[in-house]
């Protein structure tokens, strides 16, 4: 029997793919769905230098390959020309967040992970100062509306999220908690920092629910590689969870119904995952289990959905604590 489309993401979603044929799947479907979703790069670079081709038609390989290579260009840009801005910039204490810190911990190649804007963590205080610096680097202000951002700026090629108050004006107390536990970037020159490892997946978490888990499914590698220590890597992120500080944080957030949601669904894509995925469960009612497992965590789950959850401003509020 041919491979469905789980299978299909399964085998080049991996960094360690099964040697096979992929005969037969169903790439009409997969191709268009996998650049929607971020997926492109690692699956052409699988194809083309890890599965000898699998038995893949030559346009698929072309397409993704075509992507693959934009990726690349298009993530050393974004990434040179910020450490080229920040890299002497002394005294602050900003966090990058999301794509930008996780291509070089989570992912063995650059490439693999776009990055579609730079997502940045501060004091509030620090917000206008810094939006400041960046206009002496041509970024003008852009609407945040409906970001979450504090502020959003553009230089026409990037677009950099200023976030200041990320867990909302209750919890000031905990996301400066994020930044005080905030590990070095050295690549980045003294002042950038990355979250740590249990904050890098409730920000994960966090972002998926308040988007009612419409995101990119390039965000579940995200969150698979956090969950399961980076192996492919020997980086920051490389080592397991401390599952009792993640579930105390989750519980301190107000997140835990998501963060059971958003496990839940790395369980359930990516077998291998299970074991990590689970151990890490909060400890919610069975009945609350049962229903995220129906209203979301089981539509979330089909490959090339195209349909909207129903009630997406209900599932934000329930999973987010609003």
């Amino acid at each position: 029997m041919p491979p469905g489309l789980l299978d299909t993401f399964r085998v080049l979603a991996s960094f360690d793919p099964p040697r096979g044929s992929l005969r037969g799947a169903p790439w009409e479907e997969y191709v268009d769905w996998a650049i929607s979703q971020g997926l492109a790069p690692l699956a052409a670079y699988n194809l083309q230098y890890r599965l000898g081709g699998a038995d893949v038609p030559e346009w698929v390989r072309d397409r993704l390959l075509a992507i693959y290579q934009g990726s690349a260009n298009d993530n050393v840009m974004k990434l040179v020309n910020f450490k080229q801005m920040v890299d002497d910039l002394q005294g602050r204490r900003l966090v990058l967040m999301g794509g930008a810190s996780f291509a070089d911990s989570l992912y063995p190649h650059v490439a693999f992970r776009p990055v579609t804007e730079l997502q940045l963590l501060m004091k509030r205080l620090d917000v206008d100062g810094f939006a400041g610096f960046l206009s002496n680097h041509e970024f003008r202000p852009e609407d945040a509306s409906g970001t979450g951002a504090t502020k959003v700026l553009s230089d026409g090629r990037t677009l950099i999220y200023l976030y200041s108050d990320i867990l909302g004006p209750q919890r000031r107390e905990q996301a400066a908690g994020i930044l005080e536990r905030a590990r070095p970037m050295k690549m980045y020159g003294p002042s950038v920092f990355r979250p740590e490892l249990e904050d890098a997946v409730l920000l994960t978490v966090l972002e998926q629910a308040r988007q009612g888990y419409e995101v990119p499914w390039l965000s579940f590698l995200d969150l698979r590689e956090l969950v399961t220590g980076a192996k492919a890597m020997g980086g920051p992120y490389s080592k397991a969870l401390d599952v009792p500080a993640l579930l105390a944080r989750a519980a301190e957030w107000r997140v835990e119904r998501a963060l059971y949601t958003s496990l839940a669904i790395i369980a359930r894509l990516f077998p291998e995952a299970v074991p990590d995925a689970t151990a890490a469960f909060p400890p919610l009612r069975r009945a609350t289990r049962e229903l995220l497992d129906r209203t979301v965590v089981g539509p979330v789950s089909i490959p090339g959905r195209a349909s909207a959850l129903k009630g997406l401003e209900r599932v934000r509020r329930l999973l987010t604590g609003q």
